[in-house]
């Protein structure tokens, strides 16, 4: 298996009003996003190209959206990304970013 194109730890993950969980993890790899409980359990999964990610201006910082399989998901994620060496979750514009470059639709 190939490393991961992203992977983001802790990440609070919420489907309209409701949180599945608050330490979650978000991963793409081998051409597929993947969201996660913090118990390693899926939540949802598709190809990149089939998926929606976008930072919307009315949101903070350290929140994204993901349409997966036309489910809306909130990802609260870093309001910034960490220092080198420090744990903790990357921006969600990185995820985005990702996202894209994982598509090929740009970054």
């Amino acid at each position: 298996m190939a490393e991961p194109e992203f992977t983001a730890t802790g990440v609070r993950i919420g489907r309209r009003l409701r949180s599945l969980t608050r330490a979650g993890q978000v991963r793409i790899s081998d051409g597929r996003l993947q969201l996660l409980t913090s118990y390693g359990s899926e939540i949802d999964s598709a190809p990149v190209q089939a998926v929606r990610a976008s930072k919307p201006w009315f949101v903070p910082d350290d929140r994204a959206l993901a349409d997966v399989n036309g489910t809306r998901y909130l990802l609260t994620m870093g309001a910034r990304d960490p220092a080198p060496g420090r744990p903790g979750p990357p921006a969600a514009r990185r995820f985005v970013e990702a996202v894209r470059r994982a598509a090929g639709r740009g970054g």
